[in-house]
């Protein structure tokens, strides 16, 4: 209780996992959705479970991730940089929690906030730009909430803007502009109204 009442601050961060090895124990359609989502940051996967489902399975077949057809063991934490825990078994989960402090892998334990090192938030991507929300494992619920609202502010058009607004900074950037003048007009560029005015170019008729 006294957890729930006063939860841990949280450090905000984006995380580069591009070809950091991942371990994932269990391979159930919750595991599959887990996985999903480190093969889509470009984490190097293992799955340790005795069975898994056609998807799990089909990646395993492709070698996008390599899936151990067995019981989890601890040397399997060796490397890792985390590991994600979702299988039906609580004392397997307390075991791998402490086994991967032990050793300093970060990790995550499926709706089990208390054996968690980080949260997956709910996040609203459009393109490059993502909108992560947490509420620190208190309120899924509200999270989702959150997201599909911020979803309707910030519609697919942010993707393209997006482009436009990199591609301009490139060209401010490859220039000996004053810095102040440089920083005025990258916030012009990204303001409210510089939006509205892309809005308006993409509607209008090509000729």
């Amino acid at each position: 209780m006294a957890e729930r009442m006063n939860p841990e601050s949280l450090f905000p961060m984006f995380l580069k996992l591009s070809a950091r090895p991942c371990l994932v124990v269990g391979a159930g359609a919750i595991a599959e959705s887990k996985i999903a989502s480190l093969l889509e940051a470009g984490g190097r996967v293992r799955v340790v479970a005795p069975e898994a489902t056609a998807q799990v399975r089909s990646w395993a077949q492709s070698n996008f991730i390599e899936w151990d057809h067995r019981d989890f063991q601890p040397d399997d934490l060796q490397g890792m940089f985390l590991v994600i825990a979702a299988t039906p078994s609580t004392e397997l989960h307390e075991r791998i929690f402490a086994l991967a402090t032990q050793r300093g892998v970060l990790c995550n334990v499926v709706d089990v906030p208390s054996l968690c090192d980080f949260y997956y938030p709910s996040v609203v991507q459009r393109g490059t730009l993502q909108i992560a929300i947490s509420t620190a494992g208190q309120s899924p619920a509200l999270a989702q909430r959150l997201r599909k609202q911020l979803e309707i502010q910030f519609g697919p058009e942010y993707e393209a803007w997006l482009v436009e607004l990199g591609q301009e900074r490139d060209k401010l950037h490859s220039t000996n502009m004053d810095p102040d003048q440089r920083k005025r007009l990258l916030h012009k560029q990204a303001s409210e109204e510089a939006f509205e005015a892309f809005l308006r170019n993409r509607r209008q008729p090509k000729r």
